[in-house]
């Protein structure tokens, strides 16, 4: 019985070493071809965009924290008003997000009308495929977060910046995601900690690819 425990922790071991490796593997091909097989969509996003309002950037582009603290540019395809930062204490009431210091509002009053199609199906979020093949982020991970909502979080929430942020985890696959306060969405990243593998990647890969399919966004 020893004998089967003590193999069983030895292979748990050697996956977790392999895993690093093998899943900045997964990421660069899954993101470069992603960025490849997406780029005539891309394409028609910038043109749509740039048609709404020619004079403001395609590209949103803001700091936020990866791993062990580090910050970063990431990228998004830019879905509001220009000014869209500086307008969220007027709109800080209507915030949803429950606990925490993450803000989140469904009927964004912010977003563009092009903005509402691409959120639906989450063309929005493709540039970070950038931000994967750069290593800043991967497909699977904890959502990275603003700096000023980091330094409100407490050690229990930092936890999630142990790990490569990334595209989609485990609340993004949840019908009941855009209701979840954020005492949840903290414990859902913390059990992908823990659960991390590439089997465990896959799957919410595929879930993620079923839920934006279905138009209902991550």
């Amino acid at each position: 019985m020893k004998g089967k425990r003590k193999k069983g922790r030895t292979n748990k071991q050697i996956r977790r070493t392999l895993y690093p490796g093998l899943k900045r593997l997964q990421d660069i091909v899954l993101s470069s071809g992603g960025l490849i097989v997406l780029s005539p969509l891309m394409l028609g996003t910038v043109v749509a965009i740039k048609a709404e309002d020619p004079s403001s950037p395609v590209l949103f582009r803001q700091k936020r924290i990866g791993k062990d603290g580090k910050e970063f540019e990431f990228y998004k395809f830019r879905s509001m008003v220009p000014g869209a930062e500086e307008q969220i204490e007027e709109l800080r009431e209507l915030n949803e997000m429950r606990g925490g210091p993450m803000f989140k509002i469904k009927d964004d009053p912010r977003i563009t009308h092009v903005g509402k199609y691409i959120r639906k199906y989450s063309i929005d979020e493709l540039p970070q495929l950038v931000n994967v093949l750069k290593g800043e982020m991967s497909l699977v991970g904890p959502r990275p977060s603003l700096p000023r909502e980091v330094r409100k979080f407490n050690d229990h929430q930092r936890k999630r910046l142990s790990v490569t942020p990334g595209l989609t985890c485990y609340w993004q696959t949840r019908d009941d995601r855009n209701d979840l306060p954020f005492d949840e969405w903290v414990r859902l990243d913390l059990e992908y900690i823990e659960d991390r593998s590439i089997a465990t990647d896959l799957k919410i890969i595929l879930k993620t690819i079923g839920t934006v399919l279905k138009g209902e966004g991550v």
